[in-house]
């Protein structure tokens, strides 16, 4: 037994990430082990969690991986943890078509109570209505209690209160409005100041929790079975005995720092698997590790472009290892880096990049963010991922288009996006998530 949590929200942009970076840092100060988790493809949302936990967050999307992977990534990684708080993804009910990939998808599939969030800035007793509305309108819907956001008054908190009693559900207490609280925008990094503020704020948020929230009552509320079922019929697809392992483990080389950090966790525990990683810096390093592949995760390298431009002797060496056949595996920024140039802004400097690819990058005037889930099928595999970036393609020379794989949406719908590949270079805006494939079969 042990709490689990599950917060969610009456519609996005409530604070769930607010809630979950305050209760995972109470928790910490009371001495329990937390492991965070995030619904569905977020990266920066799992960042924050992550710092406000002081353990890295794992991220459970239902449509990216099988129900079976995602309970096992749940009991896997909370095993050891004290507690388990996961965040949701939009509004409780908000999934990619109706209830599917939802956060009450999520609550059913991993049997967890839902705490429910809502932004009460506007609202007073005409909550209760549409708290009787989340209570009643799905049967599977179990709610451990409800947490006000945004709260102006002591008065206003007890009009709140009277709203949860007479739908007969718990009212674990409140947040008030936190002018000083304020997480960086979406297209920013994690850089040491905002690491730090971030810190600052968990530690804000967790003190004000410990006075308007009954977080013993919440953890009493939230406390289940662990580990949660495998839903049946069972398919082990994620077990550590699958995939046939070379004999000799391989070098792996992966990109991380400020400009590439859009990684999955499982991701890179299923190149564990394979091969000895090694991690490097593109955007502060010199040499390129000796390596046998080489992994360049997303991230936002318009944001470091003149630094990037600057590390020649890395760039350099990327094209000379991709030329002679090196693998290498290139998701959103991390495939901006290969290309000819990047833009940080429309009539700016377009900084040379490492030249493997022939295609200019740009960030439009006004950036627009282009999201969503994608799916490409192989000859042999069939790749999920999700795309997430500002930068786009202002030209494009190459001839190099994998054409095999036709990069659709949830709706099936073929994507104007391609999937490079030359030689053993293999590129794409999208993000895949690998966790419980043979990501190996992609080069051979």
């Amino acid at each position: 037994m042990k709490p689990q949590i599950l917060i969610s929200a009456a519609t996005a942009s409530s604070g769930k990430t607010f809630l979950a970076m305050g209760l995972l840092r109470a928790l910490k100060k009371r001495g329990m082990n937390v492991q965070s988790y995030k619904c569905g493809p977020d990266f920066i949302d799992s960042q924050q969690l992550s710092i406000a936990g002081d353990c890295e967050s794992v991220n459970l999307d239902a449509w990216m991986s099988s129900f079976n992977h995602v309970q096992h990534l749940f009991n896997k990684y909370g095993e050891q943890a004290d507690a388990c708080i996961i965040e949701g993804i939009g509004g409780l009910y908000d999934g990619y078509r109706r209830m599917q990939g939802s956060t009450i998808e999520m609550s059913n599939l991993l049997n967890i109570p839902v705490v429910l969030l809502i932004n009460a800035r506007l609202i007073g007793y005409s909550v209760a209505p549409l708290i009787y509305g989340f209570k009643h309108f799905y049967a599977g819907v179990r709610l451990a209690g409800v947490i006000f956001n945004q709260v102006s008054s002591p008065a206003h908190y007890a009009y709140l209160r009277e709203a949860c009693a007479d739908t007969g559900v718990d009212c674990l207490g409140y947040l008030p409005s936190m002018e000083g609280i304020k997480l960086p925008p979406k297209h920013s990094v994690i850089s040491v100041a905002n690491r730090h503020s971030l810190n600052e704020q968990a530690d804000l948020i967790a003190e004000q929790l410990e006075k308007t929230v009954d977080i013993n009552r919440l953890l009493s509320r939230c406390n289940r079975n662990f580990p949660c079922p495998y839903t049946l019929p069972y398919t082990s697809d994620m077990e550590d005995d699958s995939p046939v392992l070379p004999i000799r483990k391989i070098k792996i080389a992966v990109a991380r720092d400020p400009a590439f950090n859009f990684t999955y966790r499982e991701n890179l525990a299923r190149l564990a698997k394979w091969g000895n990683i090694t991690y490097f810096s593109p955007l502060y390093g010199y040499e390129l590790p000796e390596a046998d592949l080489i992994y360049l995760p997303g991230g936002y390298p318009e944001l470091f472009a003149r630094q990037l431009h600057r590390r020649h002797k890395m760039m350099e060496a990327l094209k000379k290892y991709a030329e002679r056949g090196g693998k290498i595996l290139a998701e959103g920024g991390g495939m901006v880096f290969l290309g000819r140039s990047l833009k940080s802004k429309e009539n700016g400097t377009a900084y040379s990049m490492s030249n493997i690819l022939p295609i200019d990058f740009i960030v439009p005037a006004m950036p627009k963010l282009q999201s969503g889930y994608r799916k490409t099928v192989g000859e042999d595999m069939e790749l999920k991922g999700y795309e997430f970036r500002y930068t786009t393609i202002q030209q494009d020379d190459t001839l190099i288009t994998n054409r095999r794989s036709m990069i659709t949406n949830l709706k099936g719908s073929e994507e104007l996006m391609p999937f490079y590949r030359y030689k053993n270079v293999l590129a794409s805006h999208i993000h895949w998530y690998w966790g419980d494939k043979d990501l190996i079969k992609l080069w051979e």
